[in-house]
């Protein structure tokens, strides 16, 4: 909190104060470590895109697998989107091979993250620019 502070311009006191208020309104859930998966041996990480599949099924699987790092269930053409890491190619043949069994899949591997974890502020709707429009010449 000392360092937030500094960071900040407010006092420790202050700081405590609104981070605790932050968390109380359910704005602040949690905190976490940021992992290097390279580090505990991961040397790929991939997406894979589950098409449409019973959703308790792919509940249940995505629990039993322990190398899915984050799964969204979302809308468009393919159900859900998984991240996954895993060690090598065999090992995510392995890991895809599950998801197949339900549903068609389509895997890609991540090659760089240029962002991961970006840091939000507050949402302002005065803040989004409405798209260009462009200006047919006639």
């Amino acid at each position: 909190m000392a360092e937030l502070g500094r960071r900040v311009h407010l006092s420790q006191p202050a700081v405590t104060e609104r981070v605790r208020k932050l968390e109380a309104a359910g704005v602040i859930t949690g905190y976490r470590a940021c992992v290097n998966m390279q580090k505990l041996g991961y040397g790929i990480r991939a997406a894979i895109r589950v098409g449409r599949a019973e959703y308790a099924r792919v509940v249940k699987l995505v629990q039993q697998t322990p190398e899915v790092v984050t799964a969204y269930n979302v809308t468009g053409e393919d159900s859900w989107i998984l991240e996954i890491a895993v060690i090598d190619v065999a090992h995510l043949d392995a890991v895809v091979t599950k998801f197949c069994i339900l549903t068609e899949t389509s895997t890609s591997i991540i090659l760089n993250a240029v962002r991961e974890h970006q840091p939000m502020l507050p949402a302002r709707r005065e803040d989004v620019k409405p798209p260009i429009k462009k200006v047919d010449k006639a």
